[in-house]
């Protein structure tokens, strides 16, 4: 189960493929970069008033958009494992880390000459090596993606890791700054007079620029490109024309073109940061998705336990009545003198077959709600409605209620569960009595068989009760839906449910004078 997760979790980061959407947005992100930065080219070298103090501004929007980068980035590779993750995470970091330096030696920002015992190159060449950690880093996660597909580290080695990344970049700055401030006659000059780029900066640019190049074309060697491939391409792409502008193009600081390198760099920092945050929204947006559908699985499950609950105790009560009622009238024969044996004989008997029925009644719940097929025989359907019109023969008679049968002599055989159909046939004469109850008038219910050229047999049961409401008659079938004042609605729902897995219908409609009609339609037995 740990396994399955950790491997979707991996998919997520590195194997989700970018929506069309996606590519649409990095396409058009790239083509306004090169449009901005052609409208730029002509006045790269153009000097512009030195503002010092905005940098150090700029550095701390990348010093936070990286910092939250490099964090989701960890987390995501603490949950997968993935070591292009760890490597990417890691160039971040140390991004956000060389930026502080960086901010507090800048020239003219919080001193004349910068803070930390800054020279004259120092900012410039912190610039360099946080240009070049980044981009190592992302050379190092195109280069384990394009390798061979590894294991994912271990879990146990996946907190040492990120700690060990976090040590490193942090002494890594601290090295960096030293070298920049303390050690920064043993570097090539970067800065001349008057703010003028030295000799050796564009060679040191290129450099950079290779290493982005090469990045975007190992990512592009991917067959299979992943979401994150995919805008890191778009990350290089951009850091390339930020490099261009920021020691390529002009050949002076505080230029069009080295102000343009700024905004780029912000655009570099911002992408990922973008996507990771869209993506954790997604995520999010799932995990709330997914829970509601257990909520609501849940609900269902809590809420199919209380309809069998309910309709166990439905159709038990049935047999049940039958039974109080039969011992009682067995007790009254018996009390009389002499006592009336064979009436009593009769009562018990009553007893007996309202007990079957009962069973019957636990027998056909356990097959309807269980997940097997019922078994099912070559049913004669006029004889099991009979046997139930048999069986209701006192309750029609104690309602003072007539009931016709008009059933077809060559009805063709089906293929059915006998228990669970006479279920259906009990339940619907049970209904048809209880609507007569109150009315006045004929009080009459016919039951009918038919069959058809198509190979379809019906039964209709007919009662002239209070009738139905057209709007409403299909409505009856759902469950805890009921007419009746102390109802649960759960009687005609069972009966659709065993009629559907019968491949049948039941449907209901209002009869033309008074009453309703419910009629059944299932398939004859093949032969």
């Amino acid at each position: 189960m740990a396994q399955n997760q950790n491997d979707h979790l991996h998919a997520w980061v590195l194997d989700l493929p970018p929506t069309v959407l996606q590519k649409r947005l990095a396409l058009g992100l790239i083509v306004a970069t090169v449009v901005a930065f052609v409208a730029v080219l002509p006045v790269a070298g153009h000097p512009l008033v030195e503002m010092n103090a905005l940098f150090p501004s700029l550095d701390a929007i990348v010093l936070i958009t990286d910092m939250i980068t490099a964090v989701l980035l960890f987390a995501q590779f603490s949950l997968s494992g993935a070591r292009p993750l760890l490597a990417l995470a890691t160039g971040y970091l140390f991004t956000a880390l060389i930026v502080v330096p960086h901010a507090l030696t800048f020239a003219g920002a919080f001193s004349p000459g910068g803070l930390l015992g800054a020279g004259v190159q120092t900012g410039s060449w912190l610039f360099i090596f946080w240009h070049l950690g980044f981009a190592l880093g992302l050379l190092a996660y195109a280069a384990l993606r394009i390798s061979k597909p590894t294991e994912p580290m271990p879990k146990t080695s996946v907190s040492a890791a990120i700690w060990s990344a976090a040590a490193g970049s942090l002494a890594l700055v601290g090295a960096l700054t030293w070298l920049a401030t303390a050690g920064q006659s043993l570097l090539p000059t970067l800065i001349l007079d008057n703010g003028r780029l030295g000799p050796n900066v564009p060679y040191i640019i290129l450099c950079l620029i290779a290493v982005c190049g090469a990045v975007v074309a190992l990512l592009l060697l991917i067959r299979q490109r992943s979401e994150l491939d995919h805008w890191l391409i778009v990350v290089a792409a951009v850091s390339i024309g930020e490099l261009a502008f920021s020691g390529l193009l002009p050949a002076v600081r505080f230029s069009a073109g080295f102000y343009a390198g700024r905004v780029f760099s912000l655009i570099t920092s911002s992408i990922v940061l973008i996507v990771l945050l869209a993506e954790t929204t997604r995520l999010y947006a799932q995990v709330v998705r997914s829970n509601a559908t257990l909520q609501r699985e849940r609900d269902n499950k809590l809420m199919n336990m209380e309809a069998m609950t309910a309709s166990i105790a439905h159709e038990v009560s049935q047999p049940l009545t039958a039974i109080s009622s039969s011992g009682a009238a067995a007790l009254n024969w018996l009390k009389r003198t002499p006592p009336d044996l064979e009436e009593a004989k009769i009562a018990l008997n009553a007893i007996i077959d309202a007990g079957h029925g009962a069973n019957a009644v636990f027998d056909n719940m356990r097959t309807l709600f269980a997940r097997a097929e019922p078994i099912v025989h070559s049913l004669d359907l006029n004889s099991l409605i009979s046997e139930v019109v048999r069986t209701l023969d006192a309750e029609f008679k104690q309602h003072r209620i007539q009931i016709e049968a008009d059933l077809s002599w060559r009805l063709p055989p089906i293929l059915g569960h006998s228990g669970q159909l006479q279920e259906v046939i009990s339940n619907l004469l049970n209904n048809a009595i209880e609507a007569i109850g109150p009315v006045s008038g004929p009080r009459v219910v016919k039951i009918r068989t038919a069959h058809d050229s198509e190979g379809r047999v019906a039964v209709t049961v007919e009662d002239s009760g209070r009738g139905l409401n057209p709007e409403t008659a299909q409505s009856i079938f759902e469950p805890f839906v009921t007419t009746k004042a102390r109802g649960m609605g759960l009687g005609l729902a069972i009966c659709q449910m065993i009629i559907q897995r019968h491949n049948g219908e039941l449907s209901a409609r209002p009869a033309k004078t008074r009453g309703a009609i419910f009629q059944i339609t299932l398939p004859q037995a093949k032969a």
